[in-house]
């Protein structure tokens, strides 16, 4: 690596790094809207598995890819095989384009998080609030603009002192305010004006139970794709961003306990952002609130708040600048893999990297900003759907280049320079690896085919 230097103090900063840039808008926004969209205890049960299967799995190549190396994504895989630079180049462009929209969703929260915080909740609860807000050029251009300059401000500040100092303050308030909320969320109950009550514990019945009935061959691999998208966006892998921490392990560090701690707390918070979510919704909008897809974190969650009462809007205020506080920390993990790539690529020094990032990043945030208003288009997607600039953006880098890079991965760790290479740099500080009999069967054998299934999938080929 260029910036030798740099490295977490230990394991807890690393740890605390790492589930900070896992826990973020995957967890507050994704997660909870795609448990409602694919059958609430049938997405939860089927992510569960994968968590405990691909997520390991995932996560322990890329962290240990890191370490072993020493390079970031884009020479890493090289320096494993020269013939896999190919990539390297694609899991350095996936982080690329990520950051192109990460901004514009983090200046949304940040918008809604000022609304509370100056006493305009009742507004933020309005049916137009949120469309008015991201089709105004001026407003949704510099809350863009806003998140994005601290962004870079952290990220300039370096490992040790800018991005473990930040996910060392921010990670547990987050995880407190999260708890506090969801269990204030189970204790709601709402009588409506045809007398029927529904209550925080039915919400979490309708959150938690799988309906098997539901379940078919579609529905399975569309369940399959999402919770496997969310498991790479959530843990953030397959886009450098583990292999990149990965290279700023100390060696005494135990990449196997750490693994284990990341999967845990990121599983639970987004375990606890859908109990917090989905049942406060449940009891006052009904099944019908669950609809809102993308939306439901800007459009019904604030009509739910409005709707409980003088405590709504403190509560609110609390669930935005938490979820401002879980995107900043991702938004910072993927600046930096791309900070660090450029680092190495141009031998160049972190602060003048991150100006010029700064820079690029905040022009093309705002161009992405305003494609629901200057730049508006629609264009549909091999997948079925449409979307606008940033929604092309997702799809690319998440529904397309992820599930080609962990299937390229998985053989080139399978079959190439095999899984003891990424088993013995597990073991490096004396630990033994636990279920390396699961990775060594996952890697090889079942990677690939699910790999390639979502890949198919993502292109329209298979549906």
């Amino acid at each position: 690596m260029h910036e030798n230097s740099s490295s977490f103090s230990g394991q807890m900063g690393f740890v605390l790094a790492a589930a900070g840039s896992a826990v973020g808008v995957g967890n507050l926004w994704r997660f909870p809207y795609l448990t409602a969209k694919d059958g609430g205890g049938l997405f939860l049960l089927i992510y569960l598995i994968l968590v405990m299967t691909f997520g390991y799995v995932l996560l322990s190549s890329d962290l240990a890819i890191g370490r072993r190396t020493q390079k970031n994504s884009i020479r890493a895989y090289q320096s494993m095989d020269p013939r896999a630079w190919f990539l390297g180049v694609l899991t350095f462009l996936v982080p690329v384009l990520i950051m192109t929209y990460y901004a514009v969703i983090g200046g949304w929260i940040l918008k809604y998080a000022v609304a509370f915080v100056t006493g305009q909740a009742g507004a933020a609860a309005a049916d137009a609030y949120f469309v008015s807000f991201i089709t105004n050029p001026w407003e949704a251009g510099l809350y863009a603009v806003l998140f994005m300059l601290l962004t870079a401000v952290i990220v300039y500040r370096g490992v040790e002192k800018g991005i473990e100092k930040c996910s060392r303050l921010m990670m547990p308030v987050l995880l407190v305010a999260i708890i506090l909320i969801a269990g204030y969320s189970l204790s709601l109950s709402y009588t409506d004006a045809d007398g029927v009550t529904r209550t925080g514990l039915q919400g979490l019945g309708v959150y938690m139970m799988p309906d098997f009935a539901q379940l078919t061959l579609g529905k399975f691999l569309q369940i399959l794709l999402d919770a496997m998208s969310q498991i790479f966006f959530s843990l953030s892998v397959s886009m450098g961003i583990m292999i990149t921490y990965g290279c700023y392990v100390r060696k005494d560090v135990n990449l196997n306990q750490s693994v284990s701690q990341i999967c845990l707390f990121d599983t639970f918070v987004g375990l606890l952002a859908g109990m917090m979510i989905i049942p406060s919704i449940f009891v006052f909008s009904g099944m019908e609130g669950m609809a809102a897809g993308p939306k439901l974190m800007f459009v019904s969650l604030p009509k739910v708040f409005a709707s409980m009462g003088a405590v709504g809007p403190f509560i609110g205020m609390a669930f935005f600048i938490m979820a401002g506080f879980a995107a900043l920390t991702s938004c910072i993990s993927v600046l930096e893999a791309i900070t660090a790539n450029c680092m190495e690529i141009f031998r160049a020094r972190r602060e003048t990297v991150t100006r010029v990032l700064g820079i690029v990043y905040t022009v093309i945030s705002v161009v992405i900003a305003l494609g629901y208003s200057v730049f508006y288009l629609e264009v549909g997607l091999p997948n079925g759907t449409t979307g606008q600039l940033l929604d092309i953006m997702d799809y690319i880098s998440n529904s397309c280049m992820m599930p080609v890079i962990s299937l390229c991965s998985a053989v080139l760790i399978g079959w190439i320079v095999k899984p003891d290479w990424i088993i013995e740099e597990m073991e490096r500080d004396g630990s033994v690896m636990p279920r390396k009999w699961l990775y060594r069967f996952i890697i090889r054998y079942v990677a690939p085919v699910i790999m390639l299934i979502l890949c198919l999938q993502a292109f329209g080929i298979l549906l």
